[in-house]
């Protein structure tokens, strides 16, 4: 627990970190069974969270996980506790989880779900990054949990420990057909031949909020991309709901110059200046 973390939103109600509890029996820590959502607090404000709920509602409903409040109460929820632990630029995290239940993976027919919203400062902003191509494992564009921010990230992490180990930053992950998918933590895209492109959700990418924003710019569109499609671009970079990070080498290569492009630039300045 980060030491500035103080207060916590747990099922309906702000409580002291110190003082918040999940039983043990809850599924979201036996089985994964559960979602989240990272929202960047900017301002004293939680930037695109009608964005945010939307995925998680869509989410939930594709678990079947029943929501215990609609968009509006969780609205006010994340505006109480920003206010509360009196956090002007953090990140919210916002987690659902099924609740308790009996052994046994078939989720309980009455189940209760468990809600907890939590407020970190923010981090220093992320610079450029290598990255390699993860060997130890493959995201799977067939499985509907490729759309979904699950409790579990065992592929991440693994991907991410190889990274670490080859002495990168970041890992990205192929989907089964070989196909780029996205980062360990973020979606990607490239500039090739003067278009901004991003993997399709098809392919294995999460529907990232960054990335539909960008895309709904008309910016950039989606294509199938392969790793020479990616070492051949002039620029690169990632995009999660904290920011954009420029992708500078992948597998020992540079991308394109090897430095911070202009489209990659431009973006990054509008980030900031949101």
């Amino acid at each position: 627990m980060s030491p500035a973390m103080t207060v916590v939103w747990l099922n309906g109600r702000l409580l002291p970190a110190a003082e918040a509890r999940i039983d043990p029996a809850d599924r979201g820590f036996t089985l994964g069974d559960g979602l989240f959502e990272t929202i960047r607090v900017a301002g004293g404000t939680a930037r695109h969270l009608d964005r945010h709920l939307a995925r998680l509602a869509d989410s939930a409903a594709l678990l079947g996980l029943p929501l215990p409040h609609d968009a509006a109460a969780m609205a006010v929820a994340t505006e109480a506790l920003i206010a509360a632990q009196g956090c002007v630029e953090g990140v919210l995290r916002i987690t659902l989880t099924r609740g308790t239940g009996a052994r046994g993976v078939l989720p309980p027919a009455d189940a209760v779900p468990t809600l907890l919203m939590t407020l970190a400062p923010a981090p220093p902003p992320a610079g450029p990054v290598e990255a390699v191509i993860a060997l130890c494992t493959r995201r799977n564009e067939h499985s509907p949990l490729s759309r979904v921010k699950s409790l579990n990230y065992l592929d991440s992490i693994l991907a991410r420990q190889e990274a670490a180990t080859r002495g990168a930053g970041e890992a990205l992950l192929l989907n089964s057909a070989g196909r780029l998918a996205e980062s360990s933590v973020a979606n990607l895209f490239i500039v090739r031949d003067g278009r901004l492109l991003t993997p399709p959700v098809a392919e294995g990418a999460l529907p990232g909020i960054r990335r539909a924003l960008i895309l709904e710019r008309g910016d950039a569109s989606e294509a199938s991309l392969s790793v020479a499609d990616l070492l051949g671009a002039g620029e690169a970079f990632l995009t999660n709901s904290l920011g954009l990070r420029p992708l500078l080498r992948v597998d020992g290569l540079a991308i394109g110059a090897g430095t911070v492009g202009p489209v990659t630039a431009a973006l990054l300045t509008d980030i900031a200046a949101e």
